[in-house]
């Protein structure tokens, strides 16, 4: 039967939950959101310097690394005449405005203007002009930016961005819809069933044998987070899926061990999805060192009939998420009691944007240097990841087998990052012929 929470939830006034899906300066929710950072580029997207349009919680900025290696994040338009600064060139030190030359600096102080400059010298105009400017840091080979006040906290320092021996890989999507419907995906491990594994029976052109069904679930806070547990026909509560679970990562992510998914608000309207994957190498592969992490666009629509892609995991979320509407009308929606979970992180959020009112950091914030040192999280396969396995030990594990495969989070992985993946696995593509059934990436572990 459903507990309080969820009787409770369904008598929720529409207006209660649609304050979580605005994201806007100035907005309960926007400024709770501004006291994190957020990821919105792969570093590798500026192995030169240059520039990169960004638009964030409604903000539209310019993202850039200058000359002297200096990443700065800018308001997208000029203080002169609010000429498009993602145009701009990057000069030794800050962005140039490619319309009369006027250059910032990372932190928005406007360091030259040149007619002004020789015309009228001795009128320092350019020494009060300034410009929206935040700031950006570097880890996990993620570009990450902080919109909030002052004093910034720490960007986390999660353990998985210094495991070693590993082939990363950063796919970035935009999706048309709202981050928290996005978002509330993350808590909710029932969807995985249907949306994952059983509709991968369907598009394989089979109409069964479905895979084994829940029959329990559970949800636990911690500090950096909620992890959500599950048992299903096929597993007991011994069962790595029960015992330890998944982690819905606060305050936008979702981390299941080899990754970790960021749902990042462009606007009300529109989420940037960043996948952060890690891929163990082979014992026979080790010590392996990756100089830099690839990044690419993967696509969410089919150009061909404009229908969303729905062949591969993250792109079944997608369509889930979009479906519900640009903005999830949540007075109409009927939860049950999987969704504890949901209403959870919804009341948490609730709590937190009181919290920031009061003067307090909201859940997950970090401040102290000695707590962000590789923090450790919940890892269902830890073991795998921290001690590595060999080839034969991968060829043998369906779940790490079929990762060999084929990239099956997003269609669009570019051949080159293919080629790159292999070349870190030691494998070649004649060696890892598809197994001819569909793949249950919840079946319990073998024994070994």
């Amino acid at each position: 039967m459903p507990d309080d929470i969820i009787s409770d939830s369904r008598a929720e006034a529409r207006s209660r939950w649609e304050g979580l899906t605005e994201t806007g300066a100035g907005t309960p929710m926007g400024e709770l959101l501004r006291r994190y950072w957020w990821p919105i580029a792969g570093a590798s997207e500026f192995a030169e310097p240059g520039t990169k349009p960004v638009r964030l919680m409604g903000e539209d900025l310019v993202l850039y690394k200058d000359l002297g290696e200096r990443y700065g994040l800018l308001d997208r338009h000029c203080r002169h005449r609010r000429a498009d600064l993602s145009y701009g060139y990057v000069e030794a030190c800050g962005l140039r405005c490619n319309y009369h030359g006027w250059l910032y600096d990372e932190t928005g102080r406007c360091l030259a203007q040149p007619y002004e400059d020789i015309a009228h010298p001795e009128a320092g105009l350019k020494d009060p002009v300034r410009i929206k400017a935040y700031p950006v840091e570097e880890r996990g080979g993620l570009l990450w930016a902080y919109l909030g006040p002052e004093p910034r906290p720490l960007v986390p320092d999660w353990e998985f961005f210094s495991w070693p021996n590993g082939f990363r890989q950063i796919v970035l999507a935009e999706i048309p819809c709202n981050w928290f419907q996005c978002q509330e995906n993350s808590i909710d491990p029932v969807h995985f069933e249907w949306t994952h594994s059983n509709w991968s029976v369907r598009l394989a052109g089979a109409t069964g044998p479905y895979t084994p069904q829940h029959v329990k679930v559970d949800f636990t806070e911690f500090d950096y987070g909620f992890q959500y547990k599950r048992i299903r026909t096929d597993t007991s509560a011994e069962d790595r899926l029960w015992t330890i679970g998944r982690v819905c990562l606060w305050p936008n992510g979702l981390f299941t061990g080899n990754h970790v998914e960021f749902r990042v608000p462009v606007d009300d309207e529109n989420t940037l999805s960043v996948m952060w994957h890690f891929s163990r190498v082979p014992k026979e592969r080790e010590p392996y060192i990756q100089n830099s992490i690839p990044t690419w666009q993967g696509p969410i629509a089919d150009p061909a009939t404009g229908r969303w892609i729905t062949s591969h995991v993250m792109n079944q979320d997608f369509v889930t998420w979009v479906g519900q509407g640009r903005v999830a009308d949540r007075s109409k929606e009927y939860l049950g009691p999987s969704d504890r979970g949901v209403v959870m992180i919804r009341r948490r959020f609730l709590n937190d944007i009181e919290a920031i009112k009061d003067g307090k950091d909201p859940k997950g914030v970090i401040r102290d240097p000695e707590v962000n040192r590789a923090i450790t999280l919940p890892v269902a396969e830890r073991k795998n990841f921290i001690e590595g396995f060999s080839r034969a030990e991968i060829m043998r594990d369906p779940f790490s087998r079929r990762n060999l495969q084929g990239y099956i989070f997003q269609t669009g992985q570019p051949a080159e990052v293919r080629e790159a993946f292999l070349a870190a696995m030691g494998f070649s593509e004649a060696e890892l012929e598809p197994e001819p059934q569909a793949f249950d990436p919840l079946a319990p572990a073998p024994r070994t």
